[in-house]
């Protein structure tokens, strides 16, 4: 039964991973949307998703959280940071930076190391600080040869990075979390959808329902592809959870990097992004830091 167990869910956690690693592939689909009101959408029919799919359930413990002041709080916290991070992600994907887009999620573990060592005290092992310090060398070379510094890179990371740490202090599944989320989030999904990006020297401006209304004049595959954005978004991360459940950490540190591994091969190879040699370097010592944060974990086990 644990072998059984264990397959199951690594066959989870691998599939959510290909999912989340394909997912430039669906986002690419929507270029022509303005990528916050993408994310007004993906707030919207993610909530009439999984908010509609608990209540079916009879599930109101991911509602009757809001009676806690504290978790309400932690709540609001990391919906405003998960919104950050699905806008950077669409807009790295859309603006044809789904390379930088992957480093942010290859950092991302190790960025995670930082914070548990910072906020939770925890202890970090020789081989861990060699990671965290290789990683740093690859991003600051990256800064230095490129002369910008990689801001949706480390963007993504930070706010997945915070919003991992946040959500250890809320105890609720991960359908139930999502579902609560997007209903705190469902006000800023709002104030977006009556807010126009047309004209990109005059900025946004106020539009009311009129903001929208050019989405009438996209293809229909457009309007489809919108329309399974709660879909895209719900699903994987319930693979996960079920993944997760069933396998040690060091299994699930390796199967991490599929999705960005993913996400940095279809920019390349798909989307064919720009890699300049000095990239080579600079990623090169990131991977040479995630293999040491894999075999740290694997120590642990």
């Amino acid at each position: 039964m644990k072998d059984a167990g264990f397959g199951r869910g690594l066959a989870s956690a691998c599939l959510a991973f290909t999912l989340w690693g394909l997912l430039p592939l669906y986002w690419k689909l929507l270029v022509e949307v303005n990528p916050l009101h993408i994310l007004t959408l993906r707030i919207i029919l993610s909530l009439v998703m999984v908010g509609g799919l608990l209540l079916i359930q009879g599930n109101r413990a991911w509602l009757t959280i809001f009676g806690n002041p504290r978790k309400a709080g932690l709540l609001l916290l990391t919906s405003i940071l998960i919104c950050c991070n699905w806008t950077l992600y669409i807009i790295a994907v859309t603006g044809g930076r789904t390379i930088e887009a992957s480093l942010g999620y290859y950092i991302n573990p190790l960025f995670s190391i930082l914070l548990a060592l910072i906020f939770l005290r925890e202890r970090l092992r020789r081989l861990q600080w060699i990671a965290l310090s290789v990683a740093f060398l690859g991003v600051l070379l990256l800064t230095v040869l490129s002369g910008v510094l990689p801001w949706i890179s480390l963007g993504l990371a930070l706010t997945f990075g915070l919003y991992g740490l946040l959500k250890k202090k809320i105890e609720l599944s991960a359908l139930e979390s999502l579902g609560a989320e997007t209903l705190v989030s469902l006000p800023i999904g709002i104030a977006l959808s009556f807010v126009s990006f047309a004209g990109d020297s005059a900025g946004p401006t106020l539009a009311g329902p009129d903001s929208l209304a050019y989405l009438l004049a996209l293809p229909p595959r457009t309007m489809v592809v919108l329309a399974f954005s709660g879909v895209a978004t719900a699903l994987p991360l319930c693979l996960f959870a079920a993944g997760v459940k069933r396998l040690p950490l060091s299994t699930v540190g390796f199967v991490n990097f599929i999705g960005p591994t993913i996400q940095f091969l279809i920019g390349l190879f798909v989307f064919g992004e720009a890699f300049p040699s000095y990239y080579l370097a600079s990623y090169g010592l990131i991977w040479i830091a995630v293999v040491l944060y894999v075999i740290s974990l694997r120590k642990t086990s």
